[in-house]
């Protein structure tokens, strides 16, 4: 078949876009460059596993798991059903922590640890940016931090990589703590393919989807050095609780909220006064 056939094939089962994506990705190249091809005959292997991975998307598993791999931040990250798919609010979340780092720190020469890393997107991008800055990466789940270490040695960045129930288990303290960690209350109505594909482990936060924030702020208060920023990303309702555990749990910090390009409260920098 040629790849007109099989954009057509692809096209009569599951969204274009994604049909494009998908034989991009199995031709190794662009998927706006597929119109520089659409009467090349593709190899028969091709042809079949295009079909299979089709098939993959027509039972409502997601695209960035079909094709092994997702877009953060300019960057290809590999991932795989172990951790959460890298979103957009999550790139905001590292666009606005590398300006407060500049506004903040005089110095770029950091301890910096990732919380619930999982593809180890967000520590892993802050390092290749900033290649002075010590990141440390941490899960709970072995096989995260598999696949954030796949990433790391596929980039060449020079990380520690350290399982762990947040800060339970990490070693020395550090100037900036970042994370995404898992916040949607338990029983929470959430997409259908969201909750069949990704871990409940990197999603589900307890009750009130705050259990996270307060290991974390609970744990941090023997891990930050006197000058310091937390990053967190929150669920767009949270703000306000969230701000009060800042409180309860570190006292006398500056707490900044921000919001994400659909404009929702979807991130908390907090820093030392």
């Amino acid at each position: 078949m040629r790849v007109e056939d099989l954009i057509v094939y692809g096209k009569s089962k599951v969204h274009s876009e994604h049909a494009k994506m998908l034989l991009a990705a199995l031709l190794n190249v662009n998927s706006l460059e597929l119109l520089n091809y659409l009467d090349k005959e593709v190899p028969e292997d091709v042809e079949k596993a295009f079909k299979e991975k089709i098939a993959e998307l027509v039972k409502n598993r997601p695209i960035q798991y079909v094709i092994g791999n997702v877009s953060f931040y300019g960057e290809e990250f590999l991932v795989n059903e172990s951790t959460l798919i890298p979103r957009f609010e999550t790139e905001e979340l590292v666009e606005n922590t590398l300006a407060y780092l500049d506004e903040f720190f005089e110095h770029k020469n950091l301890n910096v640890v990732d919380l619930g890393t999982g593809t180890g997107c967000i520590g892993l991008t802050l390092k290749k940016l900033i290649p002075s800055l010590t990141m440390t990466l941490v899960d709970i789940s072995d096989n995260a931090l598999e696949m954030a270490r796949k990433n790391q040695e596929e980039k060449g960045l020079d990380v520690s990589i350290i399982k762990s129930n947040f800060l339970e288990e990490v070693p020395g303290t550090f100037d900036i703590i970042v994370s995404n960690p898992p916040y949607i209350k338990e029983g929470e109505e959430i997409e259908e393919i969201v909750k069949e594909n990704e871990p409940s482990i990197a999603l589900y936060g307890g009750p009130d989807g705050l259990d996270s924030y307060r290991t974390i702020l609970h744990q941090c208060k023997e891990k930050l050095n006197p000058k310091f920023m937390i990053a967190f990303e929150i669920g767009c309702n949270q703000r306000e609780a969230i701000t009060q555990l800042i409180y309860q749990e570190l006292g006398d910090v500056r707490v900044i909220c921000k919001k994400d390009l659909s404009n929702r409260d979807r991130m908390i920098f907090i820093f030392s006064k």
